[in-house]
Parts: structure tokens; sequence; C-alpha cells
């Protein structure tokens, strides 16, 4: 028998699974960790026969308000039926009786996830030229949920949330961090300074990636499932298309899967037309977007500087978080240096 990963315990989870999942039985589980996780862990699970993904939180140095499961699977539930595509949720567990912590499990999506250049190869330019128009119209098509129609309009508190947003990650960074580091400081100052009048709040999915979604096996250019929802919420659209820019446009191969904006003779859309892309799709104004560029700097450097916590402590499972610790600070000063030449007076110091 495979050896059972961390954070995974089969004997209590067999007959949890056998009451609340549909079509599992009493038989006996097997399970094992799905790649690319850095924060909330993934897991494979099957019973010879099914297979289903369990989702729950890291096994240390949980931050306040992180790694809510009961929040990711509401949300999923609630864009189950929606032009949104998202895993089928199956059940959820609050009992840390059953797992150790609360967890939920869903359907195992067929599909393919990019995240390494051998992968971006296989891919001819019209393809990746689609898949990139797939990812931004998909997330579009996220912000143009009515969450108040999906029963979400409680989900979050989206007055305020730019504000917000920057007050709680420097409460995260006290709380992961025990070193200085004076560009996170910084960062925080120019935020503050720099703060544009929000849109109309939509659905936010807080980690919004190429490597957070799972294209069509037979179709490279369609979006079967929008994965990560841990840090949903309700708030400003263009937070999302920020984070999004950050990832598409700047080297995180160690973290977040390659980055295809550099290889444009590969076909995928630059980071301009990404831009561009969003703006004609959703109707929004995009003009303050490198504040919020460089609010997605901040935020993942903070994200990173936790997971950075969690190797220390020797709770993280996989591989690949030896450097981790090594990216906080180039993030943080190359999004001032991005800052340092912003139209935006306040971004630049």
């Amino acid at each position: 028998m495979p050896e059972t990963p961390p954070g995974v315990d089969l004997d209590r989870l067999r007959p949890w699974f056998a009451a609340h999942v549909d079509g599992a039985t009493d038989r006996p589980l097997q399970a094992s960790l799905i790649s690319g996780g850095r924060s909330n862990l993934t897991y494979s699970i099957g019973d010879g026969s099914t297979a289903w993904v369990l989702r729950r939180p890291p096994l240390g140095h949980v931050l306040p308000t992180a790694h809510d499961m009961a929040r990711e699977y509401t949300v999923l539930a609630a864009l189950a039926g929606t032009a949104v595509p998202v895993p089928r949720t199956l059940a959820f567990c609050a009992d840390d009786v059953v797992n150790d912590a609360p967890f939920y499990v869903m359907e195992k999506v067929d599909g393919v996830i990019l995240r390494t250049p051998d992968e971006f190869a296989h891919l001819s330019a019209e393809d990746a030229r689609r898949c990139s128009e797939s990812l931004v119209d998909v997330l579009v098509e996220i912000h143009a949920v009515d969450y108040g129609a999906v029963g979400l309009g409680e989900f979050g508190h989206p007055d305020g949330y730019v504000e917000r947003q920057v007050r709680r990650w420097g409460e995260q960074w006290e709380r992961s961090t025990s070193r200085d580091v004076p560009a996170i400081e910084e960062l925080a100052r120019r935020l503050r300074a720099a703060r544009p009048v929000s849109p109309p709040p939509t659905i936010v999915h807080g980690d919004y990636r190429l490597d957070n979604t799972m294209l069509a096996a037979d179709d490279p250019g369609r979006i079967v499932a929008v994965l990560d929802w841990e840090m949903a919420t309700l708030g400003d659209p263009l937070s999302d298309l920020g984070l999004f820019l950050v990832y598409w446009g700047r080297d995180q191969v160690s973290f977040a899967g390659t980055n295809p904006s550099t290889r444009p003779d590969a076909g995928f859309l630059s980071r301009d037309q990404i831009a561009q892309r969003y703006a004609d799709k959703s109707g929004r104004d995009i003009s303050q977007i490198e504040f919020y560029e460089m609010l997605a700097s901040y935020k993942l450097a903070i994200i990173l500087e936790g997971i950075h916590a969690r190797f220390l402590m020797g709770k993280t499972v996989g591989e690949g978080f030896d450097h981790i610790g090594t990216m906080v600070e180039s993030i943080a000063n190359a999004a001032l240096d991005s800052g340092a030449r912003s139209s935006i007076p306040a971004l630049r110091g």
C-alpha cells in the first residue's frame, strides 16, 4: 500500500465518507497529495473505483481569518449553475474529530493544469492565444455573477475593501514574520496614500491565475474548472485583475507556475492585451490598475512569508518550499521599482 501523506487520517475518514459522500461505500480509502498547492492542502481520495478531492487547511501556522473551509465550500456551492466553471461540491465537515481540521469534498474534474515550460511547449500559438483569452473571459464571468442572487449577499463586507486589504495583510505580516523587511512597510505606506475609488463590488476570487484553473484535456482554450477559492470574498474586482497581471507579467516560476507572457512568440497575450481585453469585456475603467498591481505584490509577498514560516516549523507537505523565503524581498523591491515608474504620483513614493 502506498504511504498515506500527512493531513489525512483514512481510518477515521472511511466511515465519514460512507455516510456523507454520494457514491462512497465502506471500502478502504487511499490518498495522494495533489501537487501545486502552497497553502490549503488538496488530496485525491479514492476507494478503488471512484476518486474525489478533499481540501483542508495547512498543518500549522494558520492565521486568523485564513484557510476557512466553510467559506471556500460556500462559494463553490453558490457558483454551481452559473457561467463560472467550478467543481461540484459533495460534502463539508466542520468536526475536527474526523480529520483534525475542517475539510470538504468535491468531485474530481478531468482536465489539465499548466505549470511547467514543457507543458506550455506543447501548445500551438493558436491554443496559447485562446487559452489567454479564456482566462480573461472567465475572470469577467466571475465578476459578472449577481452575488445576491446566488445566495452570497452576506459573504463579505465590500465597503472599504481596499483599505481593509492593506490593513489586514499588514496584520498578517506581523503574525508571520520574524525579520525586518523595510520594503514591505514602504509598500503599505504608498498603498495607503494612493487608494483609489473602487468600482461596484463583485465576487473576488483572491488568487486568480493560470495554474489555479484547469483546462479541458482535449481543448486548451476551454477552462473546465476554477480552483483554490480559499481567499474568495466580496470586494473590488480590479484586485483580481491586478494579481493576475502580477503573476502573468513577472517570473514566478518557483511559486505559481512559469510565466507565459515572457514568450510572445508562443502566442500568449501580453500583459497590456490581457488588461485591455478585460476592460473591453467588463466595461470597467482600469486606469488605476498600477495601484492594484502593487497591492497584489504586497499581498503575494506576505502570503509567501506565511508559507516560509510554516516551512521553518516543518509544517509544509510536499516539495518546493526551501527557496520561498528568499522571494519575499525580491517581490517587494520589484513592486517598489515598478511604482517608481508609475503614472500615479503616490505610488512613486
